[in-house]
């Protein structure tokens, strides 16, 4: 029976960097993986659908590409060459993860793992029993600690269960080998406004049935109404406070049909096929819990603020824990259990620094309190707001539409949140990110000489705004 000082239960973005940072400080450590390394996020989340949508941001900028005085014509997708490029870009960042395993000299053992009740074994209490995939049995693996990262996975709607071909979600989606015509989306959250726009892009036909009053929920109010306002423009129909009712959900004559609730009024929906993209659910089942104390609340393994559950012998990362399921998220969480488990000094994430990002076009991304937000917790607040169509870098993109929005507290000047939608964004939230963790001011900010010309101008000039002294707007 082989023992390590360490088990990783999962082998997604959570699960590999706490196997690598288990390694970088000298532990023996294992990875239990039932299906591919780098887990949802590398095949079935993150890096799959911003292929896709790189591909249809090229395909929407040829379409226009003599407003850059580029002459094309019969400018056409190739959806088959779409996902080859998409699956070669997966396949080459699999084979690094694999190649970071074994310059770590991380034993990756490729089957299903599930905790078995603790050993009598003081210094190797955990035990997991793996039964491999290439068909050999079960083989039991013992560890001082244990660190489950299992993931998550779509949520559906009672009654509305992907069948792959007319219901899907966003996994079925990504395996899609040709595009439909039509396509509605339920639920207009990150996932489902990232579908939309990648789908309009290729010249799909695209409803949007958001249950809430306004798309993107969690964000910031007016970056919800900027990007219902583009999506609208590119002829997207967005319908919110859409209460979607599964049970008369129609197949006929190769399309979907569904009604719903749209504020007092029955509408019916149809489209040649059916998105369902309504959150997520933790992995928590048929993974040996049950063998465990560790407590599951609300479908979620509870963790204290060092990832570590009630049993001390176990550790849980990223979706399954619920919180920001985003991948950075689960990186930083996988780093924060190694190094607490190694009893180094660690300190909490600050989920108020954390970045979001929705990779749509326009590009959304926030970090901090919403305006909505720094008010209900009672801060006297001061807003500054500039628009990319008065930065020059914008107009050469050829992407114009958008703003960034600071909020700070009034009495001391610092930075409570900031919210973008335009483009790039993605990028530019990170020194969002870097001035709130340092306590900058918006004085801070609006004196930092940005280069020009640059998208990272509008930083500047929206902490200068906050006091009516933007320079060019």
């Amino acid at each position: 029976m082989n023992s390590y000082d360490v088990i990783i239960l999962g082998g997604g973005t959570g699960g590999y960097v706490a196997a690598i940072r288990a390694s970088q400080l000298g532990l023996n450590v294992a990875i239990i993986e039932k299906a591919k390394l780098g887990g949802t996020c590398l095949h079935a989340g993150c890096i799959p659908s911003k292929a896709l949508l790189r591909s249809a941001e090229v395909f929407h900028t040829a379409k226009k590409a003599d407003e850059f005085g580029v002459i094309t014509s019969d400018v056409t997708v190739d959806f088959s060459k779409v996902i080859a490029r998409k699956n070669a870009i997966v396949a080459g960042l699999e084979k690094g993860i694999h190649h970071l395993m074994k310059v770590g000299k991380i034993t990756v053992i490729e089957g299903v793992g599930t905790i078995s009740k603790m050993t009598d074994d003081a210094d190797f209490p955990v035990a997991i029993a793996v039964k491999l995939n290439d068909g050999t049995g079960t083989e039991v693996i013992t560890a001082k600690r244990c660190v489950i990262a299992t993931g998550s996975r779509p949520r559906s709607l009672p009654g509305l269960v992907a069948d792959g071909q007319y219901v899907l979600t966003s996994d079925e989606a990504l395996h899609m080998e040709s595009l439909p015509k039509s396509m509605i989306i339920v639920g207009g959250g990150v996932i489902g406004i990232e579908w939309a726009s990648l789908l309009a892009d290729f010249g799909i036909e695209v409803t949007v049935l958001e249950y809430a009053d306004r798309i993107i929920p969690t964000e910031d109010h007016e970056i919800s109404k900027e990007m219902q306002r583009s999506l609208k423009k590119r002829r997207v129909k967005v319908i919110t406070s859409a209460k979607v009712l599964p049970e008369t959900y129609k197949l006929a004559d190769d399309s979907v049909a569904i009604s719903a609730e749209v504020k007092g009024n029955m509408k019916t929906y149809t489209a040649e096929k059916l998105l369902v993209s309504v959150g997520r659910l933790a992995n928590t089942e048929n993974i040996g819990l049950e063998n465990t104390s560790v407590e599951i609340e609300r479908g979620m393994i509870k963790t204290n603020p060092y990832c570590q559950t009630n049993d001390a012998h176990f550790y849980a990362i990223g979706d399954v824990i619920g919180g920001l399921q985003l991948a950075h998220v689960a990186a930083h969480e996988a780093i924060l259990a190694i190094e607490h488990l190694s009893e180094h000094q660690v300190q909490p994430i600050d989920t108020a620094l954390v970045p979001k990002c929705i990779y749509g076009r326009p590009e959304c991304a926030s970090v901090g309190l919403s305006e909505a937000e720094a008010i209900e917790k009672g801060y006297q607040i001061k807003v500054g707001k500039f628009f990319f169509k008065a930065i020059g870098k914008a107009l050469v993109f050829g992407e114009s539409d958008g703003f960034v929005k600071l909020i700070k507290d009034a009495d001391t000047n610092q930075l409570l949140g900031v919210h973008m939608i335009g483009p790039h964004v993605t990028d530019l939230i990170t020194e969002a990110g870097m001035a709130m963790l340092l306590k900058a001011t918006d004085w801070d900010v609006g004196r930092l000489i940005h280069p020009h010309p640059s998208l990272s101008e509008i930083m500047g000039e929206a902490a200068l705004a906050i006091d009516g002294l933007a320079i060019n707007g």
